[in-house]
């Protein structure tokens, strides 16, 4: 794997073979002109595989063992004198590179890399990415920085997908310094630190700003991301929220085909309205404005959060739009929403995306069962071969975050 070989790559291709090889020949040739040695007289008469043991022996004990050059050509005599310091010295110099090299794995991992891709963070956002990105480029190195790192994660990183790992804070000049940045592909913070997050983009900004708009940041609130839009960090770096491209996901791969397919306007139901909710709200009002009737929104707390969304993605009223309020597995709220939406007739959108996995696949069953025409969605956040299972069977379609994230990363952020 990448992060393992490339220590040793880069001594195999940097200046010690070609010196080794050098100091080698030049011992040679002195014993091969006729330069003999002081404690191996016998060398003079000796074989050519002999006079090449007796060079390579340099590299390992010097000359200390076969005494100093005698006799011969003086330019014979330099030759092995030249040999005679330069092969220990490399030598001893490999063992040091060899010892820092355990005392500080990381920075020979990073030795003479270039066209990197640096992620700041090492959760699931990550893995999920990473899994993305192999799938296109198993070979394009990987630096993964996070303040800490569990033993079990740090060895995922490394064994499956061949990332070296580096415990550190990416705001401190010290790890910035030790990235290669001017030679890096792209910088994905994928973090859990919103704020870390812009701080270190705005750093590595002032002092790389060849990394303009090749620097991605995750924002796990989607309104600290709005409000930061405007600053000049925002502007220069590309922004996302994980269930934004989430719902961008769902939106392309199959709710515009359903309003293609259907003749009549569609009704939606978002039943949840947490940021999953919220994100498909907004790619529907840009992408599917003239394919709805109807938006139902069933969810806790419904007003307060369309009051949110309406503020802060300034969205019109494109719809006419059924906000009820509660729990979405009490029955009652599908009666009220049923006086006053067509759930029967139509073929409609209803797309379960709360928090609870459990609670969405059971009402995706239910729901099924009373209205068999509509096209339920139920939502978890881990792709689940058996919620998979169970939707097959059901004609529910089973849908995960991570999956969907997965699906759509943007090809541009996977390739250089």
């Amino acid at each position: 794997m990448r992060s393992h070989i490339l220590p040793f790559n880069s001594l195999k291709f940097g200046w010690r073979w070609p010196a080794a090889t050098l100091f080698f020949a030049l011992a040679l040739a002195g014993l091969l002109m006729g330069v003999s040695l002081s404690e191996r007289p016998s060398v003079y008469t000796a074989d050519i595989l002999t006079k090449a043991y007796y060079s390579l022996g340099l590299f390992v004990v010097g000359g200390l063992d076969l005494g100093t050059p005698i006799g011969g050509p003086l330019i014979g005599r330099v030759f092995l004198w030249v040999a005679y310091f330069g092969a220990p010295i490399l030598a001893a110099s490999a063992l040091i590179d060899a010892i820092l090299r355990v005392i500080t794995p990381h920075e020979w991992r990073l030795h003479r890399i270039k066209n990197h891709i640096v992620i700041v963070g090492s959760g699931e956002l990550t893995i999920t990415y990473l899994k993305a990105l192999r799938d296109i480029d198993k070979k394009v190195s990987v630096v993964i920085i996070d303040n800490q790192i569990d033993k079990l994660r740090k060895h995922e990183l490394r064994t499956q997908f061949s990332a070296n790992v580096i415990i550190g804070d990416i705001t401190h000049s010290y790890f910035i310094n030790r990235l290669h940045l001017l030679q890096a592909r792209k910088v994905l913070m994928l973090g859990e630190d919103n704020l870390q997050s812009y701080d270190a983009a705005n750093k590595i900004l002032k002092r790389f700003p060849n990394l303009e708009q090749k620097i991605i940041i995750h924002c796990n609130s989607i309104r600290f991301m709005r409000s930061m839009s405007g600053s000049k960090v925002a502007k220069s770096c590309i922004n996302f929220n994980s269930y934004q491209l989430a719902a961008i996901g769902l939106t392309n791969n199959y709710l515009k085909s359903h309003f293609l397919k259907t003749k009549p306007k569609d009704v939606v139901v978002i039943a949840g309205f947490g940021l999953f909710g919220q994100t498909i709200l907004e790619e529907l009002s840009q992408y599917a404005e003239k394919e709805i009737d109807t938006l139902a929104i069933l969810s806790k707390d419904a007003h307060r959060r369309m009051l949110v969304v309406n503020e802060q993605a300034k969205l019109s009223p494109f719809v006419k739009r059924e906000i009820i309020e509660g729990n979405i597995s009490h029955p009652e709220m599908w009666e009220k929403l049923a006086k006053n939406v067509d759930l029967d007739t139509s073929e409609p959108i209803i797309i379960l995306g709360t928090g609870s996995a459990e609670e969405n696949l059971r009402s995706a069953l239910w729901l099924k069962e009373k209205y068999p025409n509509a096209l339920i969605f139920s939502r978890s956040h881990h792709p689940s071969q058996f919620a998979q299972e169970v939707g097959q069977e059901y004609g529910i379609k089973s849908v995960s975050i991570t999956q969907l994230m997965k699906e759509n990363f943007p090809k541009a952020w996977l390739t250089s």
